[in-house]
């Protein structure tokens, strides 16, 4: 009996150790207190021109969030594989929502593309892959979510940045405090933009002074519309298109494969051939997905890049220079090839 009862209290002991182990991981790890912190980053932040009503608004019952830690250092190690993510974000679900989304937004729709010069598709199939057409754009308040992983030591420069801009969007009246949520990460409104990208790309398109991603869909849809022209987007051309290769892929992929470390949004390019023409591709034997020659281009300086996504037995596709752009909104091959083949879909 005595040593049941050793078992049961070593079982106990192990349980409860664990759980506090597992509170202990999600505190920021940082030796200075919040509140300390709090009136460091006040400072800091009045001498750059946010009122002090305006932060103690915004820092009302502000503390750390654990949840918020665990979410940043604690993602599933695994990778939804290409074929999953595209299955689950290009769905008939979605692709049907989509077609009565640029049906019901006509008006607003053709305004911004005449204006900014951006193809509503194009403009949709990214507020549907961002926020599923504005259903979902996430619950957290912006200021704890980022208050919280600026004063967490992982990545604290960063976050602070936006935390400030942040600060600053309230300031300049933007949104109301109630409704200053977005994700976990900071990301926000109906596009999902991080404040210092809403700072520079956000649009105020229907003048009243507020450039609302929240619940003004016009402005939601410039602002998407913006920031892919801001980023090179160029409306007389698409994003790409998916093409045949030869029978011997890796013979094709060892003549084209990178040489050069890639720059920009390297994390996605890194996978992508050599930058050809399209003379070139077709000179390789690359031909449309229904066998025809590809588009020839006089333009020299248009060159295409290859992916494929789920290796030399499965889909290719030649990417533009659009495709860049949607890489700028989120460096990801498998998230700019949904949002593409979204956009294809709502024609």
């Amino acid at each position: 009996m005595i040593k049941n009862l050793f078992l049961v209290i070593l079982l106990y002991s192990q349980f409860i150790g664990h759980y506090l182990y597992a509170d202990e991981k999600n505190i920021p790890d940082n030796p200075q207190p919040f509140s300390e912190w709090v009136m460091d980053l006040k400072k800091e932040v009045m001498e750059q021109g946010v009122s002090e009503a305006t932060f103690d608004m915004a820092f009302k019952a502000i503390e750390p969030n654990p949840k918020i830690i665990e979410l940043d250092r604690y993602q599933p190690e695994f990778t939804q594989s290409y074929l999953d993510y595209i299955t689950k974000r290009v769905s008939e679900i979605r692709i049907n929502q989509g077609k009565i989304k640029l049906m019901e937004n006509a008006d607003s729709l053709k305004a911004v593309a005449d204006k900014i010069d951006v193809q509503e598709r194009f403009i949709v199939a990214i507020w549907g892959m961002e926020t599923n057409y504005g259903s979902y754009t996430g619950g957290y308040n912006i200021i704890q979510s980022l208050a919280t992983l600026a004063y967490d030591m992982r990545r604290p420069t960063y976050f602070r940045t936006q935390l400030i801009e942040a600060l600053n969007i309230l300031e300049q009246g933007h949104v109301q405090p109630a409704d200053f949520t977005g994700s976990w990460a900071g990301a926000m409104g109906q596009g999902q933009f991080m404040p210092s990208s809403f700072l520079v790309y956000a649009y105020d398109f229907d003048g009243d002074g507020k450039k609302d991603i929240w619940n003004n869909k016009i402005d939601v849809f410039a602002s998407i519309a913006n920031y892919l022209k801001q980023h090179g987007w160029k409306s007389d051309r698409t994003w790409g298109r998916q093409v045949k290769v030869p029978d011997d892929a890796d013979a094709l992929w060892e003549k084209v494969k990178q040489t050069e470390d890639v720059k920009n949004c390297s994390r996605a390019l890194k996978y992508h051939s050599k930058q050809l023409t399209m003379q070139e591709w077709q000179d390789l034997g690359v031909r449309t997905i229904y066998g025809r020659d590809l588009p020839l281009v006089t333009d020299q300086n248009f060159k295409a890049s290859m992916v494929m996504p789920m290796g030399k037995d499965g889909p290719a596709y030649l990417t533009y220079d659009n495709f860049r752009a949607i890489l700028s909104y989120n460096c990801s091959n498998s998230y700019a090839l949904g949002v593409s083949l979204l956009s294809d879909e709502l024609k």
